[in-house]
């Protein structure tokens, strides 16, 4: 269903600093690109609520009925810290101290940030480019830039000119609302920028050096890509030269966006964006996450328990609702007693909603559904303002309970409209795990597993140990371990 045609969706756009409405650059279609992880390290908690924003505005943006194409890459080449010192570049140094080879602990993170993801319960992008899969792309972007007079080539390196970029009448800084005098105010001393023409310019195509690990031939010598020119490449690529949704972190609107405007702008004569979308930083116990602080946890350690600031593990459906209840443009933060909290509140919803099959109908309905459900359209219509969705699915609560004890009454089609409204919104909006489901799955997996153990006590009882040893070992590939004791056979799942 095409919900979208009644449906007013507003979104905040950092261009342009306010809420606008949405319409597509093509009818019925989504264009959504990403900044994915930068996988040379666990991916912490900060990212996973980045990606959770975006996941929510993808699954609404599907609900409504878009054809949507999310675009999320994986970086795993070329993020330099800055232009300069080899020695910044992040896949170089977690090389050096895994003793590892740069595409091991790529593939090690890669299977990480994966795993914690599925855990969430994300919804997988349509198409998930790597950096190192689009050399050639990159390549050929540079070569144009270079072409057209916006870059220049220098001992080996390539940088973006961004003075020439501004006296061509385009603006670098447009999207962080900075200018070009402030930039050069700012620049430190690095190594490598005695290579541009001036401070601000930054690197697109950078000369590898004797110690860097990772290197592909160019028309310039051996080098590696840099950060920036990589999701010009990839999300034009697969959505073209203007797109409708370009989305990050924060800390990623300068400078890696506002490279990608200037470098979409040069290439193609247009901005290569429609609405750029960020979701803020999360803290915790009131402080910015950081290592050298101390003030650090990992998502697994979170679910897993036993670390130093949560009285024990929070279930992802948990921590997803925690998380939920903060716009994604504000600063979410986390803490022992807020985890507890949204444990709480993640109950008491729960509850309602098993409550409702209980329900009676009755032949009029003293609440008003429709107007309920228009307000959870609307909560999300306002930039996916999940905090006040919630507050509406506890109005729901709040209803289903009055139900329960016949202080309200409910026609049949009116009940059938709030289960489906409440299944849609929790579930499938905002993405919460169905445990019922879940739950349904595990009893249909043991019954199947104790089926086969059944089988291997036959053939082991017929001396058929071919077929005994073939059950087991094709289980144990499956991840389902038999474990024979003197009470029988039990399994576990690995």
């Amino acid at each position: 269903m095409q919900l979208y045609k009644n449906q007013s969706l507003k979104i905040y756009n950092t261009l342009s600093g306010e809420k606008e409405n949405f319409e597509t650059i093509h009818t019925g279609n989504v264009g959504m690109y990403v900044c994915g992880p930068t996988v040379y390290s666990h991916v912490h908690l900060g990212n996973v609520r980045t990606f959770m924003s975006f996941d929510i505005i993808n699954r609404y943006l599907l609900h409504l009925g878009y054809n949507v194409r999310y675009v999320r890459n994986i970086t795993d080449a070329g993020h330099l810290t800055d232009d300069g010192d080899v020695n910044n570049d992040r896949f170089v140094k977690q090389t050096r101290l895994e003793k590892l080879e740069p595409m091991e602990v790529v593939q090690k993170y890669t299977v990480y940030f994966h795993k914690v993801l599925d855990l969430f319960n994300f919804l997988p992008p349509d198409i998930e480019p790597t950096a190192t899969g689009h050399i050639l792309e990159q390549i050929e972007l540079a070569q144009k830039l270079i072409a057209d007079g916006f870059a220049y080539v220098s001992n080996g390196s390539v940088y973006f000119d961004v003075l020439e970029y501004n006296k061509k009448g385009l603006n670098y800084g447009e999207l962080s609302h900075r200018n070009v005098e402030e930039l050069l105010a700012n620049t430190r001393d690095l190594d490598g920028q005695n290579e541009k023409k001036n401070p601000q310019d930054f690197a697109l195509w950078k000369q590898a050096s004797p110690a860097h690990i990772m290197r592909w031939n160019s028309p310039w010598g051996e080098g590696f890509p840099g950060w920036h020119l990589e999701c010009t490449a990839m999300s034009t690529k697969y959505l073209g030269e203007k797109f409708d949704i370009h989305g990050g972190g924060m800390d990623l609107k300068f400078p890696h966006h506002e490279c990608e405007i200037a470098q979409g702008k040069a290439s193609h004569g247009v901005s290569p964006v429609k609405y750029w979308m960020h979701a803020n930083m999360l803290t915790m116990n009131g402080l910015r996450m950081s290592k050298s602080t101390g003030n650090f946890i990992l998502p697994m350690e979170l679910i897993e328990g036993g670390n130093a600031f949560f009285e024990k593990a929070f279930h992802p459906n948990i921590v997803r609702f925690c998380f939920l209840q903060a716009h994604y443009r504000s600063v979410l933060d986390i803490s022992n007693d807020a985890m507890v909290a949204s444990e709480k509140g993640f109950a008491r919803l729960m509850e309602g909603i098993k409550l409702l099959p209980t329900i009676e109908p009755k032949t009029v309905s003293s609440i008003n559904i429709q107007a309920w459900k228009q307000n959870c359209f609307d909560a999300m219509n306002d930039d996916f303002n999940t905090p006040i969705l919630i507050a509406h699915l506890f109005e729901g609560i709040k209803f289903i309970n009055l139900l329960n004890d016949t202080k309200e009454t409910i026609t049949a089609e009116d009940l059938k409209e709030l289960q489906n409204t409440m299944a849609i919104f929790v579930f499938d909006i905002l993405g919460i795990s169905n445990e019922k489901e879940n739950t349904n799955n595990t009893e249909k997996l043991e019954g199947v597993v104790s089926m086969l153990i059944g089988m291997r006590n036959d053939a082991r009882a017929n001396k058929n140990w071919q077929l005994s040893d073939d059950i087991r070992d094709q289980l144990l590939k499956l991840g389902i371990q038999l474990k024979d004791g003197k009470d029988g056979t039990g399994f576990s799942i690995q």
